[in-house]
């Protein structure tokens, strides 16, 4: 129960609660209805940023979510130019997080990370197709121990402006641990090849529990 009540925070999230604590000492001084507005902003922050533990499946024929969010689109692409697989075809499962989602992105599978790449861009809505050409976003080429190839791509939305990336190149990492976040709004795609899906669109999400597709 405490733990639902107060979760552990994210590391990113200590200096932004920081500042909202101390702009709603200022306001309480000044008016008790901006300081409770401002305190319930606080809450807010102090949500947005927790990291609460998840339980994966530890099983390296399945594929696990990269995000809380919605299922806001399923697709079949050209994999990202940004890596030359613009000739391969790949499943592309884009995952909408909103603001009261928690926004750790967590490892689909086990593996090692291959390339990293990061592209500045714009700030339109996450969940339109377009903002996985056009958007600030952050790139991940991984090879899971079935020695299959994943992306993952972590955009930023209209209120994000700070994407977080927390794994390098040729790091091994484990199916759920943590390998960034975005701040305030956003999406992460996955992409895939050789796996049989195994959710639909609109569909809730859980970073490292909810089960995206199976190895065919």
């Amino acid at each position: 129960m405490i733990d639902i009540l107060f979760p552990k925070l994210h590391k990113e999230g200590y200096r932004f609660l920081a500042i909202a604590a101390v702009v709603t000492f200022v306001l309480l001084l000044i008016s008790n209805f901006l300081g409770i507005i401002s305190f319930i902003i606080t809450i807010w922050v102090y949500y947005f940023f927790r990291d609460p533990e998840r339980f994966p499946i530890n099983d390296e024929n399945y594929l696990l979510s990269p995000a809380d969010g919605v299922i806001s689109q399923i697709t079949e692409v050209s994999g990202p130019i940004e890596f030359g697989l613009e000739n391969k075809k790949f499943t592309r499962v884009s995952i909408f997080m909103n603001i009261f989602d928690c926004h750790v992105n967590r490892i689909p599978s086990s593996g090692k990370i291959d390339q990293i790449f990061y592209k500045s861009g714009k700030y339109i809505n996450a969940t339109l197709d377009k903002a996985s050409d056009e958007n600030e976003r952050n790139y991940v080429k991984m090879t899971n121990s079935n020695g299959d190839e994943l992306i993952l791509v972590q955009i930023a939305g209209m209120i994000a402006r700070r994407i977080v990336c927390e794994i390098k190149e040729n790091d091994e990492t484990k199916q759920g641990n943590k390998f960034g976040m975005i701040r305030f709004g956003s999406r992460v795609d996955l992409y895939f090849e050789k796996y049989q899906l195994m959710v639909k669109p609109n569909q809730k999400t859980v970073a490292g529990e909810t089960i995206i597709a199976r190895k065919k």
